[in-house]
């Protein structure tokens, strides 16, 4: 599995994008919780709670949208 970090401007980590070895991503805030999923098969970004979200790989937005100030 490979791990990305994502950083605010000032360099702090707010989340990870985890890219899972067929190809799919899940986003996770700093504190564990993951938040979503890209599909890699059928080209969706789909939030925790199972509602796509859009087509293509949007995923880190959802990192944005749920981490912590």
């Amino acid at each position: 599995m490979e791990r990305q970090e994502i950083r605010e401007p000032n360099g702090r980590i707010v989340g990870f994008l985890e890219t899972l070895d067929n190809g799919d991503i899940q986003a996770r805030v700093i504190d564990g919780r993951i938040v979503g999923f890209y599909r890699k098969a059928s080209n969706t970004t789909i939030d925790i709670s199972g509602r796509i979200i859009a087509r293509g790989n949007i995923v880190a937005s959802l990192i944005w949208e749920n981490k912590s100030n």
